[in-house]
């Protein structure tokens, strides 16, 4: 992406944040009356979110009258529009471009909503702890998919008629208990090591409460323990 001099800075800046505004602003109204709803309306759904943004705000803000807007309202006229963030601040398929940073070229909405959400990795960036999340949603889905076909399995071979269609059952039983098992491993290390970084791993389902390994109790002496 271009860098432009520093001679561009002041006018480019509030060309920028003006950019991004319009983006929300337009995506807004859009979405609104595709909803049927008027301003009021939509300052109603925002005030029971919990988060008021009058009528007359949410008209300024169309019209690009309003100076600011912060993050808080975008979150909530999101949700009370019921669509994602990132779609109000990139609305792809209704801005052909848009421009990222300041000082930095225009480009497809696509590929800044891409960025936007990490779905398209940038060089040198950090993206925390979303790969290990996502690893561990998909170590889940693999677990009770095969939890779940082991379980069929195993009715299968005990409904079984004849001795060649109970030991096929009892195959696919197999494969799919060691299928979770080693998810199971794979998930039980996984979550060791994000808590060994301070983070918190994602709840489990029930079927999987075994992954952790039960809590050790600490060693009490006779009088503690009376």
């Amino acid at each position: 992406m271009t860098q432009h001099g520093f001679d561009d800075e002041e006018d480019d800046f509030p060309e920028w944040a003006d950019r991004i505004k319009a983006n929300v602003a337009g995506e807004v109204r859009r979405r609104r009356k595709e909803m049927g709803w008027s301003a009021q309306d939509l300052a109603d759904q925002c005030e029971r979110l919990g988060h008021p943004i009058p009528r007359n705000v949410i008209a300024n803000m169309e019209s690009g009258r309003r100076a600011s807007l912060p993050l808080v309202d975008v979150l909530v006229l999101a949700a009370a529009l019921e669509t994602y963030p990132a779609c109000l601040i990139f609305p792809v398929g209704y801005v052909d471009q848009t421009q990222e940073l300041p000082f930095q070229d225009l480009v497809p909405t696509w590929d800044a909503l891409r960025r936007f959400t990490g779905e398209q990795e940038v060089p040198g960036y950090d993206a925390g702890l979303v790969p290990d999340f996502e690893a561990h949603a998909s170590l889940v889905r693999t677990a009770l998919a095969a939890l779940e076909e082991e379980e069929q399995a195993r009715f299968a071979a005990k409904t079984a008629t004849g001795r060649a269609q109970q030991e096929e059952a009892e195959r696919r039983r197999t494969t799919y208990a060691d299928q979770a098992i080693s998810a199971k491993y794979k998930l039980r290390h996984l979550r060791r090591d994000l808590r060994d970084d301070g983070a918190t791993p994602p709840d489990l389902p029930p079927a999987l409460h075994d992954v952790d390994p039960p809590e050790s109790v600490p060693d009490t002496t006779t009088e503690e323990r009376l």
